[in-house]
C-alpha cells in the first residue's frame, strides 16, 4: 500500500468547491489535507508554515488579489486575520474559489463562519476510510488507525514509533502554536488517562478527583483535545418519552492507532489481550460507520436511559430514525435494550455492528452487520 486513491473524500470535497467560493478542510495534523488538497487542479499553493511563503503573507492583499483560479493555503490558522480580506476577495473577484486547510477545528470555524457566512463550505477530513484501504486491511486499520503514515509504514514497530512521535509533536509543537500554555507532560498524563474511558459516558468530577484538578480545568483540557481532533464527545438523544435519559457526552478517540499507542499497545497480539479491547473496537467500528452514512458530529448521538436501556448511535435521515449498537463478538442476538431502543425511538431500522463474515435479520427490524459490510453507499432498508 504505497498510495490510496481517497475517492469518497475527494468526490464530496469536489462537490462543496461546485457550491461555495471557499471550501476549508478541517482535520488533524498528517491526516492527509495537503496531499489530498494537491489532487485537485490548483493555480497557486501557499503553505503558512513555509517561512518563504509566510512572509509573503505581511502583505495578503497584494500576494492575492490578481490571482484567479482555484487557490490552495495551508495551515490557514496560522493567520486567522485573512478571513476578512477572503470574504472582499470572492465577492470581488468571481474568477477566484480558495481551498483552505486548518488543523485546529473550533477557532478555524468561528473565525471563518463569522465572515464568510454563505460562502464557505466544511469538510472534515480524517483518517484513512475502510473503502480506501480494502476490508482485507481492516485488522490493520483498527491496530494502526488512519493516519496516512501510520498506516502506510513497513510493519507495526515503525507504526507505533512514528504515533509516538507523532504524539510528542502534537504536544510540544502544535499546541504551544496554537497558543497552548498547558506542559507537554501533564496535557499526555491526562489524555493518556483518557483511554481509560474511552467509551464511557464523561464524568468531569470523576476525571477532575482522579488527575487532582478543578472540574473546570479537565473540561479545558477536553475541548482541547476535542477542538485538535483528537478526541469525539458524542452528545446523547433527548426524546420528550418520559423516561429518565442520560445528559452527559461519551467521550471517544478519534483515531484508534493513537489510542493505542496511549496504551502501550503496538501489536495484534497485545491488543488481543488488553482489558480494552472491547471499547477499542467499538470505538473504531462507530468512526467508521459515521464516516460511512455521511453524517456530521452535531448530527450523530447516542441514546441511553438510567434503567439500562440504549443504542450507540442514532441519527435521523429521510425522516426516519436509525440506530447501530456494535458488539465484538461471534454472533448477536436480539437483547431487551435493542428492543427497548426500537420502540421508545420509534427506530425504522436498528444495526448491530460486528467483526463477524455474515449478514443476518435477527428480527424484522435488527440486522446483524458485519463492520466490513459498511463500505460504500450506505443501504436503508424500506420495511
Amino acid at each position: 500500500m504505497n498510495h490510496i486513491d481517497r475517492k469518497t473524500d475527494l468526490s464530496q470535497i469536489g462537490s462543496l468547491l461546485k457550491i461555495f467560493p471557499v471550501v476549508a478542510i478541517l482535520g488533524n495534523r498528517q491526516c492527509g489535507k495537503t496531499t489530498i488538497a494537491k489532487e485537485f487542479s490548483h493555480q497557486h499553493y501557499f503553505d503558512l508554515e513555509s517561512p518563504r511563503d509566510l512572509a509573503a503573507f505581511d502583505h495578503p492583499q497584494l500576494a492575492l488579489e490578481d490571482l484567479v483560479g482555484l487557490i490552495v493555503i495551508d495551515e490557514i490558522q496560522r493567520k486567522p486575520d485573512l478571513f476578512p480580506l477572503l470574504r472582499h476577495l470572492v465577492d470581488n473577484q468571481p474568477s477566484q474559489r480558495y481551498l483552505i486547510l486548518g488543523s485546529a477545528s473550533r477557532d478555524l470555524i468561528r473565525q471563518s463562519s463569522e465572515t464568510l457566512a454563505g460562502r464557505i463550505g466544511y469538510y472534515h477530513l480524517g483518517g484513512f476510510r475502510i473503502d480506501d484501504v480494502g476490508t482485507k486491511e481492516i485488522q490493520r486499520l483498527w491496530l494502526r488507525g488512519g493516519l496516512p503514515k501510520s498506516l502506510l509504514a513497513k510493519n507495526d514497530a515503525e507504526s507505533a514509533l512514528w504515533r509516538e512521535n507523532y504524539i510528542a509533536t502534537f504536544l510540544e509543537r502544535d499546541l504551544p502554536q496554537l497558543g497552548v500554555s498547558i506542559p507537554a507532560n501533564t496535557l499526555r498524563r491526562f489524555w493518556t488517562m483518557l483511554g481509560h474511558y474511552h467509551g464511557q459516558i464523561v464524568n468531569y468530577s470523576e476525571l477532575a478527583r482522579n488527575f487532582g484538578i478543578s472540574d473546570m480545568t479537565a473540561r479545558k483540557y477536553i475541548d482541547l483535545l476535542e477542538g485538535t481532533f483528537m478526541l469525539r464527545l458524542l452528545q446523547p438523544w433527548h426524546a420528550n418519552i418520559g423516561k429518565r435519559l442520560v445528559k452527559r457526552p461519551k467521550l471517544y478517540f478519534t483515531d484508534s492507532g493513537i489510542f493505542h499507542s496511549l496504551l502501550a499497545v503496538g501489536r495484534r497480539e497485545d491488543l488481543l489481550a488488553h482489558s480494552k479491547l472491547g471499547a477499542s473496537w467499538e470505538g473504531f467500528a462507530l468512526a467508521c460507520v459515521i464516516r460511512s452514512i455521511g453524517k456530521r458530529n452535531e448530527e450523530v448521538f447516542f441514546w441511553s436511559t438510567h434503567s439500562g436501556a440504549e443504542t450507540d448511535l442514532f441519527w435521523q435521515h429521510h425522516g426516519k430514525s436509525w440506530a447501530a449498537e456494535f458488539k465484538y463478538m461471534d454472533a448477536p442476538k436480539k437483547s431487551l435494550s435493542m428492543q427497548a431502543a426500537l420502540k421508545d425511538l420509534d427506530l425504522a431500522h436498528l444495526w448491530v455492528v460486528y467483526p463477524g463474515r455474515l449478514k443476518y435479520r435477527i428480527s424484522e427490524k435488527i440486522t446483524a452487520l458485519p463492520l466490513a459490510d459498511i463500505t460504500g453507499r450506505w443501504s436503508y432498508p424500506r420495511s
